[in-house]
């Protein structure tokens, strides 16, 4: 019976090993479930941090640290962290939490910190890859024989990342890549590493207190005075300067607009034909077109509408016809007290994180323009439940709107058009549709990241994993 016992013993303790390694298989597998809205109906917003602990960390050995700088506005910047946060998961790296954008138009100062919650970013994240605040100091900032500063090729696929950047840590211990927009594909990339990209987006990129409460008041001021649309007004200085969009302006503004695009070298289109661009959909509405295009779609004169930008070209004479066709027209800083607002003042990518808080909340989303904030927002939209988002079609908006400012059409004619149009322009469950060889012209992974929402089975074709052992 003596000599039993061990034994016992020994078969008691595989049991409880087993049994734990079970559990936290089912926990981990629950949160993907969770956090995706793959076990059925709707996806669902990710559950507040608090109400699970934090996951168990990934044990691997890494092979050096990638450090990166992020380029552009907020919401580039946010697809970029998701982007290299799935490379250093692919190649087994630590990564160094992201160096934001202080360099751009907006020459905002905000540091990672200022924006995201750090704690949440690394914690949520420690069962897929390793993040660490900053390199060891045994790492001196010139120390080019242990590091290596890079762009990353554009667009790139697994495959690129793990034959030409995985190699390289060989030689190299750091690795900076100092630009880091559109280096990850839309498609082609398997099902694994487009998770990762969204449990980066939808989870740990959470913003922090301030502003997650200050972004909060602001949807509940609106949702006091009932449903509302948050309407992504893209018509500020940056966007027309470098669109070359000059429709609706005085000579005066156009030539600024135009003294702004060449004083930056770093924007390489210098010369722009707006009215021909105009005509292709790839300018901004004016608030004027806009006031005719949301009249023409139904929306009432007492609908509330929030504009979600910055400050509009022009400022508020630009506003008046919408705010005509509009009365209830607010912005952020008509909403909230100078008071509430100084610590963000001066800082657009805070003030961005506002107007993202509102948009994705809001009971209908409608950008003026497809940018990085309209696609983002459109993503998020579709992972809450596929709330209500209006993509408009520029190209076909602009020749309406040119026909009826010249009479050639009336306004029931106008209407009945636009809302043709717009059928079918509501965000529904769809695949992305891809493009060989045209990234650019593709359908954006963070606009309908389809592998992460309930209708991921109806869309096939997606890669078998890759990954580093």
């Amino acid at each position: 019976m003596a000599r039993s016992r061990p034994r016992v013993w020994l078969v008691a303790g595989c049991a409880a090993l087993l049994l734990w390694a079970s559990v936290a298989q089912l926990v981990a597998v629950g949160r993907l479930l969770v956090l995706f809205g793959l076990a059925g109906g709707a996806p669902a917003p990710s559950p507040p941090p608090s109400s699970l602990p934090p996951p168990p960390p990934r044990i691997y050995k890494s092979n050096g640290y990638l450090k990166i700088s992020c380029n552009g506005g907020l919401n580039q910047m946010r697809s970029e962290i998701c982007d290299m946060v799935a490379v250093a998961r692919l190649l087994n790296l630590t990564i160094v939490v992201p160096e934001l954008d202080k360099r751009s138009f907006w020459a905002d100062q905000s540091n990672f910190g200022d924006i995201f919650d750090v704690r949440h970013f690394i914690t949520s994240l420690r069962d897929e890859v390793r993040i660490v605040k900053r390199l060891p100091k045994k790492f001196g900032p010139t120390d080019s024989s242990i590091i290596l500063e890079m762009p990353p090729v554009s667009w790139s696929d697994e495959k690129y990342y793990l034959h030409q950047i995985l190699p390289l840590f060989s030689k190299y211990r750091v690795i900076h890549f100092n630009k880091t927009d559109a280096r990850l594909a839309n498609n082609g990339i398997s099902t694994e590493l487009q998770l990762v990209r969204c449990r980066v987006n939808f989870h740990a990129l959470k913003f922090t207190p301030q502003i997650e409460a200050l972004g909060n008041k602001l949807v509940q001021k609106l949702r006091a005075k009932g449903s509302f649309v948050a309407l992504h007004l893209r018509y500020e200085m940056d966007m027309l300067a470098f669109s070359g969009c000059n429709h609706g302006l005085n000579p005066e503004e156009a030539e600024e607009l135009k003294r702004m695009r060449y004083a930056y070298p770093w924007w390489r289109e210098k010369e722009i034909d707006s009215k021909a661009k105009r005509s292709e959909g790839l300018c901004p509405l004016t608030p004027e077109e806009t006031s005719l295009v949301l009249k023409a779609l139904g929306f009432r004169k007492d609908t509330l509408v929030y504009i979600a930008a910055g400050e509009i070209y022009g400022g508020e004479k630009r506003l008046e016809p919408l705010r005509a066709a509009f009365p209830k027209l607010v912005r952020k800083e008509m909403l909230l007290d100078s008071e509430a607002l100084r610590q963000f003042q001066n800082h657009s990518s805070q003030m961005a994180a506002l107007d993202f808080i509102v948009s994705t909340s809001s009971d209908v989303f409608l950008p003026t323009y497809d940018g990085n904030m309209a696609k983002l927002v459109e993503g998020h939209r579709r992972f809450l439940g596929f709330r209500k988002s209006v993509l408009l079609d520029r190209r076909k908006l602009v020749e309406l709107i040119d026909l009826y400012n010249s009479k050639t059409i009336s306004w029931e004619n106008f209407t009945s058009s636009v809302q043709e149009v717009d059928r079918g322009r509501v965000v529904q469950p769809s695949c992305r549709q891809k493009l060989e060889n045209k990234p650019k012209e593709e359908d954006y992974f963070y606009a309908n990241p389809h592998e992460c929402l309930a209708n991921s089975s109806q869309c096939s074709g997606t890669k078998d994993t890759i990954t580093v052992r």
